[in-house]
């Protein structure tokens, strides 16, 4: 993909910008979409826009009567049991949800962790890179024959800015010499903006194109593995827990990029793009703050991707996406 897509467009829509912002004048019925952790926090926003604008939303979930619970408002959801660091727990939900539809409009990976202890899952993989990337990628290339019948398809990641961090860390996916928390977390943004390229190169021979994206700072059940102080000491809450940084979405309008990715029309015969504030976001040079915005170019690099793909389809034992 040459970097050169990498530009904004002018979108009409901004960092202000909210999902019900997004989904108005939008009638998405007869549309089918699967929503990762679509019933708390970010992805809770998203099944709730979607829904309103006469999707059918399924909602794989590692708590599903939690689930259930949370989006029993939302009509026209549905909750699947997945647990993103299980495969075969991600083979059973894929099956179950090809047993009930016959195409699948929109893939929304929203569902993530965030600097977490050391945890090892499955065969001793790292758990942050697992739940982030190995579960969508397996989840993704399960459902692509779906994705592929809807003629159109968007598939739609949740990267973060935390991934200029580092890029993959070829030598030591998996921290064996030793565990970062924010290291392994920023890897697992980087891979998933990587995913949405090489699944883009992949699947537009189908109409499946792929966005990854930054929502924002938002403040959401994504921080629960840090503590109070933790939180504190990166100036995002007062000693009380509540939000004092200026520059935090709100949950709606966190959701709002993903949304925008998924049905922006402005977004046709595009894919393999990174996006934030509804928009898609220029390359950042090496060294830029975190906050400053935009993507590295090692997180849309082609040949990268293909490489993450090549060892994602040799970890997991996932079908490859064959064109």
């Amino acid at each position: 993909m040459p970097l050169t897509d990498q530009q904004p467009l002018g979108s009409p829509f901004s960092a202000a910008t909210t999902a019900e912002d997004i989904v108005a004048g939008h009638d998405l019925s007869g549309m089918t979409a699967v929503v990762t952790g679509g019933y708390s926090g970010l992805g809770l926003e998203t099944s709730r826009a979607l829904a309103t604008a006469g999707a059918r939303v399924i909602v794989p979930a590692r708590r599903p009567h939690v689930a259930r619970a949370a989006l029993q408002e939302v009509k026209g959801s549905e909750v699947v049991p997945m647990d993103l660091t299980d495969l075969d727990s991600v083979h059973s939900a894929a099956a179950h949800i090809g047993s009930r539809i016959d195409r699948l409009d929109l893939l929304m990976a929203v569902a993530g962790v965030m600097a977490t202890p050391e945890r090892r899952v499955g065969p001793g993989w790292e758990g942050q890179l697992t739940a982030n990337h190995f579960g969508h990628f397996t989840l993704a290339c399960e459902l692509y024959p779906l994705l592929a019948a809807a003629g159109g398809a968007r598939v739609v990641v949740n990267s973060s800015a935390g991934h200029t961090l580092t890029g993959i860390r070829w030598h030591d996916p998996h921290f064996r010499t030793g565990y970062d928390q924010w290291l392994a977390y920023g890897q697992a943004k980087t891979a998933n903006a990587l995913f949405a390229v090489h699944l883009d190169a992949l699947g537009q021979g189908d109409g499946v194109r792929a966005f990854s994206l930054h929502p924002g700072k938002i403040i959401t059940g994504l921080q629960r593995e840090m503590t109070l102080q933790e939180q504190i000491d990166r100036g995002w809450v007062d000693e009380h827990g509540n939000v004092i940084g200026a520059d935090f979405k709100t949950p709606s309008q966190g959701a709002a990029t993903g949304l925008w990715a998924a049905t922006s029309p402005l977004l046709d015969g595009r894919g393999g793009l990174y996006l934030e504030d509804c928009d898609i976001a220029r390359v950042s040079a090496p060294g830029t703050a975190m906050d400053d915005g935009g993507v590295r170019a090692y997180a849309i690099d082609s040949e990268e991707a293909a490489r993450l793909w090549e060892l994602s389809v040799a970890v997991t034992g996932a079908k490859p996406v064959i064109r």
